[in-house]
């Protein structure tokens, strides 16, 4: 059979595409795991958000697709549902199957009838009922033997039992098909750029975390050596900088250290490598681990910092993944002296923040803020965001402050929830204004690292930092507040990755159907 998979052109704030286009892991997974004898294409939609519709239609009729997937976050829902009625026109008889967090932690939400509606929800880990799933529909047999599945008949939707999350353990799960890849343009800062994935899942139990409610808490991990065989492929196939898109790879120290150090003996340290890190693992054991990780390659650190207050890292559940200890015991909140030992040794912090929980004052987000502003190197400040499922989320409506269902607009950065003292609008004023200046600070050193990337684009990436100036604020004429409105108008816009179809008119002046040619409307 023909497969197309997508994912969605959706992109976080932090992660603008003119110096971030990173590739979808979990597609080229499933592309991986599938019987070998059929013809699989992954698109990865973020590399032509400006040509989202163009790009659907133009693969679609070229590919032919009997099975078309769709992996989707929950910010992105609106806009799959856009692609899978884009698909039901196109290609009438594809089987519709989507996959990733939102579908598995909202499975309802997808079963309710609509254009956008899907024939299959895949929930959980995909590959290994993706795989049988495939089977089923080649050789015409049940699909509720499909641990993991959700299927529709006529107007109704089964859902069968979950799957036990894979061990990764042997030959459980084959390493990802990077060939399947149908678009071009995977870069950071300049950079051909790759993910790879050493283990799955956290032990840790964060109030805002998806991960916890679609897997549970565990942590199961690939041999060393099948990640080393992992990057090699992405090495081979021109990446040189790869992101490690583990859950919390640094959960197991000793298991990282020993990877780092493969990495050194396999040759592969001429790479830029970018992890998600805990600030009490990085702190309790960075002096002997940060030398280590900078010798291996590792430039960027996603440091879970989360908040700075006790009071919010209780709300947030993440206080023990914080703390640094000295001889057993707790002395204290973990991240300076974690960014301290990864400053030493050359690694830049992208520091995690989250801003505007329940009881935030003006005053307490300031204080994370100036924090930033002192301490980090790019900041990837967020607004606690109620994601299907989370225990954050329960809180929220129980304590009546989410104040915008637009779930188009819950991508960590838009602020869709008050507190008991501020306004959501307030809250996100105070990131956008504080947050755009600190992250010029890491132009210098974005420049030092990719000077001819950064002399090509840097007007650019400034431009999107900066989104809603004009010469007359540049100036002090108008107020940040008026350039703020002006940013959530571009924000909104953004959103809107397949504008209304024109139809175009024949020669009598009559609609046609535009389907395989769409004009964007025009003001």
């Amino acid at each position: 059979m023909n497969i197309l998979l997508f994912s969605m052109p959706d992109s976080f704030e932090h992660m603008p595409t003119v110096a971030i286009r990173m590739p979808n892991g979990a597609l080229t997974s499933l592309a991986g795991n599938i019987d070998p004898h059929h013809r699989v294409s992954v698109a990865d939609l973020i590399l032509v958000q400006s040509q989202v519709r163009q790009t659907v239609i133009r693969l679609v009729q070229e590919y032919q697709p009997d099975v078309v997937g769709l992996s989707v976050m929950t910010f992105q829902r609106h806009t799959a549902q856009k692609i899978v009625s884009l698909v039901r026109r196109l290609k009438p008889d594809a089987h519709i199957v989507v996959g990733g967090y939102d579908p598995s932690l909202d499975r309802v939400a997808y079963t309710r009838p609509s254009p956008g509606r899907p024939d299959f929800i895949v929930r959980g880990e995909g590959e290994q009922t993706f795989r049988e799933l495939l089977r089923a529909l080649e050789n015409g047999r049940d699909y509720s033997a499909i641990a993991g599945l959700s299927y529709r008949q006529g107007d109704q939707f089964f859902h069968n039992p979950e799957r036990p999350v894979s061990s990764l353990g042997g030959e459980e799960l084959k390493l990802p098909r990077r060939d399947s890849r149908v678009l071009q343009g995977y870069t950071l800062l300049g950079r051909p750029v790759d993910v790879v994935e050493t283990s799955r899942g956290c032990t840790y139990d964060c109030s805002f975390c998806s991960i916890i409610e679609m897997r549970g808490r565990n942590f199961h991990t690939y041999s060393i050596e099948r990640v080393i065989e992992d990057i090699r492929d992405a090495y081979r196939r021109g990446a040189r900088a790869i992101f490690l898109v583990d859950d919390n790879i640094t959960l197991n120290v000793h298991r990282f250290e020993a990877f780092c150090r493969a990495i050194v003996d396999a040759g592969l340290n001429d790479v830029d490598y970018i992890l998600q890190g805990m600030t009490s693992a990085l702190a309790n054991h960075g002096k002997r681990l940060a030398p280590l990780m900078r010798r291996a390659g590792f430039r960027y650190v996603f440091l879970g910092i989360e908040n700075i207050l006790e009071e919010d890292l209780k709300f947030l559940r993440a206080s023990s993944k914080n703390q640094e200890r000295q001889n057993g015991r707790s002395v204290g909140n973990a991240s300076i002296r974690a960014i301290e030992y990864l400053h030493q040794n050359g690694i830049y912090v992208v520091g995690g923040l989250i801003v505007g929980n329940p009881d935030d004052t003006r005053e307490s987000i300031l204080t994370n803020l100036e924090f930033a502003r002192k301490y980090i190197d790019w900041p990837y400040i967020q607004h606690p965001t109620p994601y299907p499922g989370t225990p954050m989320t329960l809180d929220f409506r129980a304590r009546n402050l989410i104040i915008n269902e637009a779930l188009e607009e819950y991508d960590g950065t838009t602020a869709v929830v008050k507190t008991e003292h501020l306004s959501a609008r307030e809250i996100e004023f105070l990131r956008w204004q504080a947050e755009r200046w600190i992250k010029t600070r890491h132009f210098p050193t974005a420049l030092w690292h990719s000077p001819g990337f950064v002399l090509r684009h840097g007007h650019r990436m400034l431009a999107h930092t900066f989104r809603g100036s004009t010469w007359k604020s540049a100036l002090g004429l108008e107020s940040p507040r008026r350039v703020y409105e002006r940013y959530q108008a571009f924000r909104k816009a953004e959103r809107n990755y397949l504008p209304l179809e024109v139809p175009s008119r024949d020669a009598a002046g009559l609609p046609r159907n535009s389907s395989s040619q769409p004009v964007r409307k025009t003001a």
